[in-house]
């Protein structure tokens, strides 16, 4: 039983720790198959989207949905603290719980205790190791501990930079391409200013918002979870509106250069991909309903409207096609995993933008 429990405490505290290393300090996509925080992640969001979708008032849907991410942070650093705290437990027991208590007695709760106040560094002294081996394994554990949870104070706020940055952009959306985004509201409101020349600029500028965005969900994943101000907001949406963007600008649109959006497209379309394989969601087939086949004219229709030329003819229909094979089946699969609403490809009219309503609006 001792050594059965020693292998146990030594290797669930390697497996926190290295879990830990891998969400918090590496840099970099983990490859490997399944680890304790995607375990985590997959087992917790199932059923609390499933409670969130059996809510059917929209902004009640949003709050309730907008708890997990703060609340699966906290949840899973709580959890990596008590299995390190069981296991370097496991140790003491192993070593034959060496232990002084008041009561001259010890059991695997008091190692419990006695690792917990280590762990803690809470010094209170009432339970104290009284072997070489049960010091050397209390240190180390005051030293796993006070390392972990400095690295866990440094965590939150490069999370919080991270979202913030990304929320800078998607909020800056409202304006330019209304409440939800669309392409065709972007497209119409920089003409109707005559500013296509500054579309070239936002394009660059989401270019890098995208290489940010697959950068930070890289790192810190949970991010996806963490949800925009508005209702009628996220992340996904805003990606999926600079790719519907990028789409349409490549296929041809008078006195819209294509190169940035071609670069765009790239940057964006590679962030679409990665995060599908970041939160296991596999490309989903096109939906109809996004843009039938003969909405397209619609899509011309409303461009000329706003005085703009959307290239024309079977070769441009096929482009355009081509393009949104491209995308549209991951973010469509993000959307439905995040319940994330994605965009209209056809802006809805008469929505005010988020920006001109208020709280107070229903009382005046």
């Amino acid at each position: 039983m001792e050594i059965a429990a020693a292998f146990a405490g030594v290797a669930l505290i390697f497996i926190v720790l290295l879990d830990a290393f891998e969400t918090v300090v590496l840099p970099r996509r983990v490859t490997q198959r399944l680890r304790l925080t995607q375990l985590f992640y997959r087992s917790t969001w199932a059923p609390w989207a499933l409670a969130g979708r059996r809510i059917k008032r929209s902004s009640r849907k949003e709050n309730f949905l907008s708890f997990y991410g703060p609340l699966s942070l906290i949840l899973l650093v709580a959890i990596w603290a008590a299995a390190l705290i069981i296991g370097f437990a496991l140790i003491h027991y192993a070593l034959g719980s060496q232990i002084d208590t008041p009561e001259g007695r010890t059991d695997f709760l008091t190692d419990i205790y006695m690792s917990g106040s280590s762990f803690f560094t809470l010094g209170l002294g009432d339970v104290v190791p009284i072997t070489p081996w049960a010091r050397a394994v209390a240190v180390l554990e005051s030293g796993t501990g006070f390392a972990f949870l400095a690295l866990m104070i440094g965590y939150l706020p490069a999370l919080n930079q991270a979202f913030s940055r990304r929320e800078i952009h998607v909020s800056l959306l409202d304006e330019r391409a209304g409440s939800p985004p669309s392409a065709l509201e972007l497209l119409r409101r920089q003409h109707q200013y005559k500013d296509l020349v500054g579309l070239g600029q936002i394009m660059h500028d989401w270019e890098q918002w995208s290489a940010e965005l697959l950068e930070g969900h890289l790192s810190y994943p949970v991010l996806g979870y963490f949800r925009s101000q508005h209702d009628n907001q996220s992340w996904v949406a805003a990606l999926t509106t600079i790719l519907d963007t990028s789409a349409l600008v490549i296929v041809g649109i008078e006195g819209v250069p294509s190169r940035q959006a071609q670069l765009t497209f790239a940057m964006a379309r590679h962030a679409a991909v990665d995060m599908s394989q970041v939160y296991n969601t596999p490309p989903e087939p096109i939906e109809p309903g996004r843009l039938a086949h003969d909405e397209l004219g619609l899509v011309r229709t409303t461009l000329e409207a706003a005085g703009l030329s959307l290239s024309a003819g079977e070769a441009a229909d096929t482009r355009l096609a081509e393009l949104r094979q491209m995308y549209e089946p991951y973010v469509s699969a993000l959307s439905k995993h995040l319940l994330m609403t994605l965009p209209p490809w056809i802006p809805p009219a008469d929505i005010p933008d988020a920006w001109q309503t208020t709280a107070w609006d229903n009382l005046l």
